[in-house]
């Protein structure tokens, strides 16, 4: 067992520098097909939950450069990596998905762009509209005063046209 420790160790530090960004959960009795779903639906967000061993991750963490507090990590840990730079819409999943399965996870903390954020943060942050949906409000924004002003050129050359009928 002793020479899978820094297997794992290895493994994990390379799962945390390969990440963009990482949310740290607490979980309580995570059965087989509400994992697997869980799994699923971080999968199509571009990211992945692991099972951790606090010790290792620790140590794993400490590797990479982040500074957690011990005292943080009890219970069981699951950690979310996430491999896109849109950290908000896996977050979105877990908390979603805690609040739809009985508040299953308890989000800890999370790294976002380098940064510690406290859970409560990442949950603040999640409520916020995606980078998509930004993007089409503000393309909303830019495009409404030209379909404004179509619609009442339209209506003007109606007029002329059934005036001079």
């Amino acid at each position: 067992m002793r020479k899978e420790k820094p297997l794992l160790l290895d493994e994990i530090k390379q799962k945390i520098d390969a990440s963009k960004s990482i949310i740290i959960t607490r979980y309580n009795r995570l059965e087989p097909n509400v994992s697997w779903s869980f799994r699923h639906a971080l999968a199509s967000k571009g990211s992945m939950f692991e099972v951790v061993r606090k010790r290792v991750f620790l140590k794993a963490a400490s590797l990479s450069g982040m500074t957690l507090d011990e005292n943080l990590l009890t219970g069981h840990v699951g950690v979310v990596f996430i491999g896109q730079d849109d950290a908000m819409a896996p977050a979105k999943v877990v908390f979603e998905f805690s609040e739809s399965n009985g508040q299953i996870f308890q989000v800890l903390c999370g790294s976002v762009e380098g940064k510690l954020l406290p859970g409560s943060e990442l949950e603040m942050l999640s409520k916020l509209p995606g980078i998509d949906e930004m993007r089409a409000t503000m393309l909303a924004l830019f495009t409404s005063p030209m379909s404004q002003m179509l619609s009442v050129m339209e209506a003007a050359i109606a007029e002329r046209s059934e005036q001079k009928s």
